[in-house]
């Protein structure tokens, strides 16, 4: 690329933009916009031959057929959003929401009764079809929760801790797999 005093030129590594205004050697000095003299090495410079608003009117961002098409697309759904309604079965083996009281019971009674509902409801989801179910268990000493986990490995699930800012930290949701020969 041959420079020439009074050409255009822009800086390689860097937003300058001149004229040149005096040839040395290999260093060659431009004038910015605002009149400031810079001295470059000639391999610092690129040439300017057309003005940069000539060369947008080319580009795909005003491009009248590119925006049109841009306008006709229709905005997506966002990917959040559930495509099927999903049934979900909540349980709360919360003993007090069990019986109305528990008079006469010990705690082994009350597991008893808390993992015989449990089972039920998981027998109740395989057969209609219900993937999801959400045992709400409490935190406490972990007892209701390590027996619950014991009868869900004896069944065709999958299970993990469900949502904590919809049920806290005491819930487990179960995926129950469909069609198991």
């Amino acid at each position: 690329m041959r420079l020439e005093i009074g050409n255009k030129v822009a800086v390689l590594d860097d937003v300058l933009k001149g004229i040149v205004i005096a040839i040395d050697a290999d260093a060659i000095t431009i004038e910015t916009e605002d009149g400031m003299p810079f001295k470059f090495a000639k391999r610092e410079l690129v040439k300017i031959e057309e003005d940069q608003h000539e060369l947008s009117k080319f580009s795909d961002i005003n491009n009248p057929l590119l925006n049109q098409k841009i306008s006709d697309n229709k905005p997506k759904k966002s990917l959040f959003t559930k495509t099927k309604n999903e049934v979900i079965l909540e349980v709360d083996l919360h003993i007090n929401q069990l019986l109305k009281s528990t008079r006469g019971l010990d705690n082994y009674d009350m597991l008893n009764l808390q993992i015989s509902t449990a089972k039920r409801k998981i027998e109740y989801a395989i057969s209609k079809r219900i993937s999801k179910i959400v045992f709400i268990h409490g935190v406490g000493e972990g007892v209701l929760r390590a027996e619950l986990t014991s009868l869900l490995n004896r069944y065709p699930v999958k299970y993990y801790d469900a949502s904590y800012k919809k049920y806290g930290l005491g819930a487990t949701e179960v995926y129950i797999y469909q069609n198991v020969n």
